[in-house]
C-alpha cells in the first residue's frame, strides 16, 4: 500500500505528454532543433564567404602585406585538436554523471567511482572550462598575430561562429555547475534523473556542434 503511495506520489510529479516523454524532454529537443537553425545559418555563413577574403591573414595559407609583413597561417591545428579530444572526453564524463544518478538506488554503484555523481559532474565542468580556455588562447593568439573581428570576412565569420559555440559553451558548463550544486547540498535522486538528462542532450549536442565546426573550419582547406 505504503510503495502504492509513494509510486502514485512520485507520478504526479512527472508530466509526460502524448508521446510518452517527460515534457521537460520535449522542451529540450524543440530547444536543441532551434539551436540547430542558428548553427547551420553560422556555419552556412562561414561556408559562403571562405576564401573571399581579399586581405590576410589567412586559416591556411601565408599572407605578405603590402608593407612586407609576412602573415603566417593563422590556424592552429595542433591546440584545437587537443581542445576538442577534451571536449569529446567531456562528453564521456556527462554520460558516466547520468549513468550515476540513474544508478543511485543500485547497490552495485555505491561506495565506488562509477556511482559518485559529483565526480563525473565536477570533471565534465572542468573539461568544458578547459576548452573554454583553450578558446581563449586561441582568440588571443589571434589578435595578436592581427586577425580580429574586423580584419576580413574569414574573421568575421570565424570569430562569430566560434564565439556563439563558445558561448554555448559557457551556458553549459553553468548548468553542470548547478547540477553539482544540488547534488552536493542535497544529494541528486533516481527522480532528478530527467533533470541530468536534459542537460546531457544539451551537453552532447554542443560537442556535436563542434564536431562539425572543427572538420569543417579547421580541417578541410
Amino acid at each position: 500500500m505504503a510503495n502504492a503511495h509513494a509510486a502514485e506520489s512520485a507520478h504526479e510529479h512527472v508530466h509526460y505528454t502524448t508521446t510518452g516523454l517527460d515534457h521537460k524532454k520535449i522542451a529540450i529537443w524543440a530547444f536543441i532543433g532551434s539551436e540547430c537553425m542558428l548553427f547551420i545559418a553560422l556555419i552556412s555563413t562561414y561556408l559562403i564567404y571562405k576564401g573571399r577574403s581579399v586581405v590576410g591573414p589567412f586559416p591556411h595559407e601565408a599572407w605578405t602585406s603590402p608593407s612586407g609583413q609576412l602573415f603566417a597561417p593563422i590556424l592552429n591545428i595542433p591546440v584545437t585538436s587537443a581542445s576538442t579530444f577534451v571536449l569529446l572526453m567531456s562528453s564521456l564524463f556527462m554520460v558516466l554523471a547520468l549513468e550515476a544518478v540513474e544508478n543511485k538506488d543500485n547497490p552495485a554503484y555505491a561506495n565506488n567511482i562509477r556511482g559518485n555523481s559529483k565526480f563525473w559532474l565536477m570533471a565534465t565542468a572542468i573539461a568544458g572550462a578547459t576548452f573554454l580556455g583553450f578558446q581563449a588562447y586561441e582568440f588571443t593568439s589571434f589578435v595578436h598575430e592581427g586577425l580580429t573581428i574586423r580584419t576580413n570576412l574569414f574573421g568575421s565569420s570565424f570569430f562569430t561562429l566560434t564565439g556563439f559555440h563558445g558561448a554555448h559553451v559557457t551556458v553549459g558548463v553553468l548548468w553542470i555547475l548547478t547540477l553539482f550544486a544540488m547534488d552536493y547540498s542535497r544529494g541528486l535522486t533516481k527522480k532528478d534523473t530527467v533533470l541530468v538528462d536534459i542537460c546531457a542532450l544539451y551537453w552532447h549536442f554542443v560537442d556535436v556542434v563542434w564536431i562539425a565546426i572543427f572538420t569543417l573550419v579547421y580541417l578541410i582547406k
